[in-house]
């Protein structure tokens, strides 16, 4: 039963930690954000998010975005530097048109900071990206 459920590849769909300046408390903030480099558009759009190794775990935080559109990014969470020193993942499911996607995207422990920061599609800034 299992092996006839067909679930594709996910293409175009990234995650992004972004380290931005922050207006109001005039701080940089890590922000984490979706990007959808298709052509099309995502539709409920269902992110789990979650920290952990050896020893700790974060709670679960969820977010849902109804739609994101063809070529746009959302933020998803802001992140405080503690979190870093865990693994973070952050499972991403949604639909193209009738057809279910889902993924998990790592981003490894003590692999977010400033040294790894890298031009980011459609976005115009600098981040730690996973593809």
């Amino acid at each position: 039963m299992r092996k006839d459920i067909q679930i594709p590849e996910v293409k175009n769909v990234y995650l992004a930690i972004v380290n931005e300046y922050n207006e109001i408390y005039k701080t940089h903030d890590w922000n984490a954000y979706i990007i959808n480099d298709k052509d099309v558009d995502l539709e409920m759009v269902l992110i789990v998010s979650s920290g952990y190794s050896e020893d700790k775990k974060t709670a679960i935080f969820r977010k849902q975005l109804e739609r994101l559109p063809a070529k746009s990014y959302a933020k998803i969470e802001l992140l405080q530097e503690d979190l870093f020193a865990l693994n973070n993942t952050f499972k991403v499911t949604f639909f193209e048109g009738n057809t279910m996607f889902d993924k998990t995207y790592l981003f490894r422990k003590n692999t977010v900071n400033l040294k790894a920061l890298q031009n980011l599609p459609l976005m115009n800034v600098k981040g730690v990206l996973v593809k």
